[in-house]
């Protein structure tokens, strides 16, 4: 006999850790979808809650209907992962300004940056910073799987009697395959380490190729007679809520979002962008009033082996200088928000503090907005998670699946997402800086995560969440031939802030 929806709620609440008032849970039950109602419910709570009060349900439902009679008033978009793609031929002549339209908006427009380190980096490198740094990680991560299971302390497991249900939350802190082929997986918490026994004929051991080191998680599970492992039944991630609702601009607007620009190679492709910025003077592209670029303006010097022969430019501030001149066939009333990437003359351990203040006056046409690597941009409402994205190198290394790959970096992109941190693995090929906090962990999900780096065109959602990662301005270079590397050249994505759908045009 099927349960009574009010049974089947608090069964839910009590899984995920959650007591509730009744009120509440007729609440709940009531709705046309009670479990994803309990999805958002719990989703809203303060992380130190234990009890579900029926003004934090009522608050919930009310939001949920407000947002859903907004989206059945608001015209349908299109989802990213089928965006329009459009060639622009290259332009010989610069065609007369369009610019009117663009300037009449002005007054509209608004740019706020939140997660800007620039100038408040505190670590020292001694041992302590690491600690703090992996400590608020493991904080700030684990309040939002706090919610999902009835964890206990890995000192609480050790006394708990075998066979009992178990749960924990922790640091992903070594993965290996057993004799036998199962998977076993050490968590750490601050106040030791467990092992969890990932069965290979589990449903649950598919996530396991998933898993990252140093990723926060939490399993669910059985202890085994003796008490010393948990076999795991469910993996965890702390993720989008499947229920997020993005915001959207109350007006007709458009941002251009590109990266890896690279002046000062040899490769750069100068004719393309060109192109690029002539176009942004037609009235075709009078609704882009955002320019928003992820990384590396310049090509750098010393970045990589014998990169000295494959350089146009030399001197580092000359290719600056360069950037400059070309940052300034775009529009003068367009608002251009940057931030570094690995080839730009800033620090490589991430996060990144912007451009210094030699740097900054190289680059001061329009005025442009310079902030760290990462950080989130918000736009006429609509934030964007700005990453260079150097851990993607790592996520598509580390994982063994045919669908995260540098040809879908969508993919990659994807499970930082579901991880809520850009770059989990410290030790491998991204340099992490020690910090006070952990400046890298995604505490509010994005309406829109763009990353560059990889010089790949990848576009796709997740829980609603555009991904958008650029391709680059920077045709095949020697290096990137000798590591197969074949880059998606002179790619713009145009992202329409009142629908969230992107086109993606060529200029090649």
């Amino acid at each position: 006999m099927p349960l009574e929806p009010s049974v089947r709620v608090v069964r839910e609440l009590t899984s995920r850790g959650y007591n509730a008032d009744r009120e509440a849970v007729t609440l709940l039950a009531g709705a046309d979808d009670p479990g994803a109602a309990v999805e958002r419910a719990v989703a809203a709570a303060a992380a130190d809650a234990a009890t579900l009060t029926v003004s934090d349900v009522r608050a919930v439902l009310d939001a949920h209907t407000a947002s859903s009679a907004a989206q059945t008033s608001a015209p349908a978009s299109t989802p990213p992962d089928e965006a329009t793609t459009h060639t622009d031929p290259s332009a010989t002549d610069t065609p007369p300004s369009h610019d009117g339209g663009r300037a009449a908006t002005a007054d509209a427009r608004s740019v706020e940056i939140d997660g800007d380190m620039t100038g408040a980096s505190t670590g020292t490198g001694e041992y302590q910073d690491f600690v703090s740094v992996f400590r608020d990680r493991y904080d700030r991560l684990a309040a939002q799987l706090r919610g999902r299971v009835n964890h206990r302390p890995t000192s609480a497991l050790a006394s708990m009697p075998g066979g009992s249900d178990a749960a924990i939350v922790g640091m992903v802190n070594d993965i290996r395959s057993t004799t036998s082929g199962h998977w076993r997986v050490e968590l750490e918490d601050t106040n030791g380490v467990f092992p969890v026994l990932v069965l290979k004929d589990r449903d649950v051991s598919d996530l396991v190729d998933d898993l990252l080191l140093d990723e926060v998680i939490a399993v669910s599970g059985t202890l085994a007679d003796d008490g010393t492992i948990l076999f795991a039944d469910d993996i965890y991630f702390p993720e989008v809520p499947r229920t997020y609702s993005p915001s959207t601009a109350d007006r007709s607007v458009q941002a251009a979002l590109i990266s890896d620009v690279h002046v000062g190679s040899q490769e750069f492709a100068a004719d393309a962008w060109r192109s690029f910025a002539d176009w942004l003077h037609t009235p075709a592209a009078e609704s882009v009033e955002y320019l928003l670029i992820a990384g590396d303006m310049v090509e750098g010097v010393g970045v990589y082996p014998g990169q000295d022969e494959e350089l146009d430019i030399v001197d580092i501030y000359d290719q600056y200088e360069t950037f400059a001149e070309h940052l300034k066939d775009v529009p003068g009333d367009m608002e251009i928000v940057m931030i570094p990437g690995n080839h730009d003359a800033v620090r490589l351990a991430e996060p990144q503090p912007a451009f210094d203040e030699e740097l900054r006056s190289i680059m001061r046409a329009h005025d442009a907005r310079i902030t760290s690597n990462p950080s989130t941009v918000t736009i006429d409402g609509v934030s964007v998670l700005l990453y260079h994205g150097v851990s993607l190198d790592e996520v598509i290394a580390e994982h063994s699946s045919d669908d995260v790959t540098y040809d879908d970096p969508q993919n990659a992109m994807e499970l930082l997402l579901k991880k809520r941190h850009v770059a989990p693995p410290f030790g491998g090929r991204t340099r992490l800086a020690p910090e006070a906090e952990d400046h890298l962990a995604i505490d509010t999900v994005p309406d829109v995560f763009h990353t560059g780096h990889v010089h790949k065109l990848g576009v796709g959602i997740h829980h609603n969440v555009r991904l958008v990662n650029s391709g680059c301005w920077q045709h095949q270079t020697a290096f990137q031939e000798s590591v197969n590397i074949s880059p998606d050249v002179a790619t713009a994505p145009i992202l329409d802030l009142d629908t969230l759908d992107i086109t993606v045009h060529k200029f090649s």
